[in-house]
């Protein structure tokens, strides 16, 4: 299928239509994105799992050697903002996290692929249901106690009025711009590099002395794709930042 507008790269297309009722279950090409990650995962970790020993091999082969690296990378920062304490019981979930948005942003780099975490429908729920989480974590800690988090010790009545509604606003307002964030940085580089390489193509269409001016952003795609591969990175690295922020504050309640 041809593209003609860098934007159709993000339509989310039904592959398969199930309606029951006015529910709409269709298969789509952002659901089979992401089943097929899952996939990859698993065959990834059963790769480098020993189930003998029932230990997993994240140090003696190419592929473990990553993993152990983007271990390191998100215990270190799980330490740094949880604590070593807490940080043990809520890795797990910082870390599944981290895998989990840069393998979609990474998928979404494959030709023909579909970047899932170009759109704000699926970055606001998986936020929103995270937001939801640290919040019960928060009332089971703290019960009652949750509502300080909207009013900083020492405050005035008169201050309380102001503070209040702007501290509330601020807190509801995390799961939105944790979506905002991602999608916005995933869909802007995507179309990018959409835009060059239609420009590329449009090129190499022409005849005579212009065809040899196509190199010249062909090239610049290579660096371009490198960036963007970065950037997915640093998405998922600052999410989870985010997140274990918000945990400490859950944990901490400041």
């Amino acid at each position: 299928m041809i593209i003609f507008s860098p934007l159709q790269q993000f339509e989310i297309l039904p592959l398969v239509n199930l309606y029951f009722g006015f529910f709409d279950f269709s298969i789509t090409n952002s659901f089979v994105i992401t089943i097929l990650f899952f996939v990859i995962s698993f065959i990834f970790i059963f790769i480098l799992s020993d189930f003998k020993n029932n230990n997993i091999y994240i140090f003696f082969s190419r592929w473990g050697i990553i993993l152990n690296d983007l271990y390191l990378l998100i215990i270190g920062l799980v330490i740094d903002n949880i604590g070593l304490k807490d940080g043990a019981k809520f890795f797990p979930i910082v870390f599944s996290v981290f895998l989990f948005i840069l393998g979609l942003n990474i998928i979404g780099l494959i030709p023909y692929s579909f970047t899932v975490t170009s759109h704000f429908v699926m970055t606001f729920s998986f936020s929103f249901f995270l937001f939801l989480s640290i919040n019960i974590i928060t009332f089971l800690n703290h019960g009652l106690k949750f509502f300080s988090l909207f009013l900083p010790g020492g405050t005035s009545i008169v201050l309380a009025f102001l503070l209040v509604p702007i501290e509330m606003i601020s807190y509801f307002f995390r799961p939105i711009s944790l979506s905002i964030r991602l999608f916005a940085n995933m869909m802007a580089g995507h179309t990018l590099l959409k835009v060059i390489a239609g420009f590329v193509l449009t090129i190499m269409t022409l005849n005579g002395v212009y065809f040899i001016f196509h190199y010249l952003p062909l090239f610049m795609l290579v660096p371009l794709f490198l960036l963007e591969v970065g950037v997915a990175l640093i998405q998922a690295f600052v999410f989870s930042i985010l997140i274990s922020m918000y945990i400490n504050s859950a944990i901490n309640l400041h």
